[in-house]
């Protein structure tokens, strides 16, 4: 009987010498049979060993094409390298082996044919001063200084792992001491990236349109337009400040707030034609959830009382947390294909509202006016799960609860469960917390927690696909009711326990992107199917890069995630500001954010809509500010102030 020893070479043995006592197992070593007792190995332990190796992997990939990425950016912008928007080790070797006076042949081929005037690496025959010197820095129009390049451009995966490996990396980088603590994280890169002082120059950059947003109390619940002289007023100033259009948010509970189906939009309609009037363009918000009033001014904007009425009876039309504790938001997704809803289910109420605003502002359409058309698609507008509604009592940075315990979505878990052949896994995570509680608090969400058990795994699956389909219907029925015209869609930004092996705030959220899973492909790849423009919230770009430590934060680690992660699907960006921080280094974020700098594709968002803390007309203190920006995004000012 043949057998293998440990190096793999074959040998003959009489069967009798293969027989082992139990609980032994036989060791080749050097040609000598030693028997060892046998040591117990967990399957779960190697699995997540093996689970732990991928993501240093993964993390030494990406520190090695980062680095990459800022050798060939600083080669083209301040060498004057000729180098290929994908170009690879080749490209440069050729270009600096022939700025040192080698020929490089097509093929490969390298040979010298007269001694060159410097040294590899030191290019004195170049048009463009040395980025070293005080005087040359002054010829590069505001451009970063170089003590290294300073670009994190947007990643090639493309490129080879033999390529990223050749790459020779200076020596506080050192690529052969690399260990899972070493590695950079994305923060460090993108902070690496954007170290540029805001001195960067905007002027001659993409035109990308700013919308600014109107107060959210200029219609009354009877969808009446309040203070005519107030919104022009308003409307003058912007119309000062070269904005290029406002956005509108058309409450579904003022809407249809009298009962089924009985629509009205006169408030909306003077409304827009007094926009028209001063020659603005418009985008308009269906906002299918609740507005709870803030510092934004505006009264609370509930949903339609014969939708609250119903859930006084039945109340598992809204999402439900595991205590049982309602949020009246917005409906459950649950409901989507339910006839709850006088004899409607949740897809043909919004269908319905959809359809009456099309055809009451066709000729709006017609025109011109109307740019695009924002689908509500949860809280806020964005498409996530009231995970962390303060209305329950959370509070910043609370991992969140997961809101899927209304008979409803229990129903279809208990179906695929069963379906599954696991009819024990019928019910959410017991240990996930609650809503103010830490990643490590939980048996869930810490490291190692259940969120990567097979359960897990299921459960996260099914909660993220939940939020997905919902996406994909109401899109479906938006696109017969808009047919070409642009739809966006709100993406939020929940950038708290980022660093976290888990990513607890995003999955509760309803993002299933813990640190080995891509949580937003699935989702683009859907959106993309209905040409949708994706409106990311940029929130918490005004946190420091050491700050807010205790939540593991990384608002610019995860923009840069979703904002390449769509761009590499072919969608069209757009951004939206949060309801804070209007100095002027914040709104430099913001530009930097909306046309990143040195991106070999170009890429920029399509537009970018202003939230202000209040009307512009009662808060003065950031025209000055929002002015300078507007010119920024216009592509018509530099970064900082002169």
């Amino acid at each position: 009987m043949n057998t293998n020893n440990h190096d793999g070479s074959p040998h003959s043995q009489p069967p009798q010498q293969q027989r082992r006592p139990r609980g032994f197992a036989a060791a080749a070593i050097s040609n000598t049979t030693v028997t060892t007792p046998t040591t117990t190995t967990n399957p779960r332990t190697t699995r997540k060993e093996r689970e732990k190796e991928k993501e240093r992997t993964k993390l030494r990939e990406r520190r090695r094409r980062a680095i990459t990425s800022r050798m060939l950016a600083g080669l083209r912008q301040y060498g004057n390298f000729p180098l290929p928007a994908r170009a690879d080790m080749n490209d440069v070797l050729a270009a600096l082996a022939r700025d040192a006076g080698w020929t490089v042949e097509a093929d490969g081929t390298t040979f010298r044919q007269s001694q060159p005037s410097s040294k590899l690496g030191v290019y004195p025959g170049r048009s463009v001063e040395s980025p070293l010197s005080s005087n040359s820095l002054k010829s590069y129009s505001m451009k970063p200084s170089l003590d290294f390049p300073s670009s994190v451009l947007i990643i090639d995966d493309s490129s080879s792992p033999a390529s990223l490996d050749s790459v020779v990396v200076p020596e506080k980088y050192s690529v052969g001491s690399i260990d899972s603590h070493d590695c950079l994280e994305t923060d460090q890169l993108m902070q690496e990236g954007h170290s540029i002082d805001h001195e960067f120059s905007f002027i001659g950059t993409a035109y990308v349109p700013v919308y600014v947003m109107l107060g959210t109390g200029l219609i009354n619940k009877f969808c009446q337009l309040i203070d005519r002289e107030a919104v022009r007023k308003e409307l003058r100033l912007l119309k000062s400040l070269h904005v290029d259009g406002v956005f509108v948010d058309c409450w579904w509970g003022i809407v249809e707030s009298q009962g089924p189906q009985r629509y009205c939009w006169s408030g909306y309609r003077e409304l827009f034609n007094i926009v028209n009037e001063f020659e603005l363009k418009l985008q308009v918000g269906l906002a299918f959830h609740e507005y709870g009033g803030n510092a934004s001014g505006g009264i609370p904007i509930p949903l339609p009382q014969w939708v609250l009425d119903i859930g006084k009876e039945n109340n598992d039309i809204f999402f439900t947390d595991r205590e049982g504790r309602r949020n009246t938001e917005c409906l459950s997704w649950g409901i989507d294909k339910e006839r709850v809803l006088k004899g409607r289910t949740g897809v043909e109420v919004y269908y319905d509202v959809m359809r009456s605003f099309r055809t009451e502002f066709d000729d709006m359409f017609i025109e011109g006016l109307i740019t695009g058309v924002e689908i509500g698609l949860g809280p806020s507008g964005e498409l996530k799960y009231p995970s962390f509604s303060e209305k329950t009592g959370w509070i910043y940075p609370g991992i969140g609860e997961f809101q899927c315990y209304d008979k409803y979505m229990q129903q279809d878990l208990h179906k695929l469960s069963n379906l599954r052949g696991y009819s024990f896994w019928v019910q959410g995570p017991e240990n996930a917390g609650n809503y103010n509680s830490r990643p490590h608090e939980t048996g869930f969400f810490c490291e190692q927690g259940d969120y990567d058990s097979y359960y897990g795994r299921f459960f996260l699956n099914w909660y993220a696909r939940f939020l997905i389909d919902h996406a994909d219907v109401i899109l479906s029925l938006a696109t017969l009711a808009f047919e070409e015209i642009p739809m966006v869609v709100k993406i939020p930004s929940v950038y708290w326990w980022y660093k976290s092996t888990s990513h607890a705030a995003e999955l509760t959220a309803g993002y299933y992107n813990s640190a080995n899973q891509d949580g937003y492909s699935a989702l683009f790849e859907v959106l993309k199917k209905y040409s949708v423009i994706v409106k990311f919230i940029c929130e918490g770009l005004h946190l420091s890069s050491d700050g807010n430590h205790d939540a593991l934060a990384d608002p610019k680690g995860l923009t840069w995630q979703v904002l390449n992660s769509a761009w590499d699907k072919g969608l069209t960006l757009a951004g939206q500001n949060a309801l804070m921080y209007y100095d002027n280094e914040v709104f430099m974020r913001l530009a930097e954010t909306a046309k990143p700098i040195n991106d070999p594709d170009h890429h920029h968002f399509a537009f970018f809509t202003f939230q202000p803390p209040l009307p512009l007309v009662e808060n003065t203190s950031c025209l000055s500010e929002l002015n300078h920006f507007i010119g920024c995004m216009h592509g018509e000012n530099a970064g900082t102030e002169m």
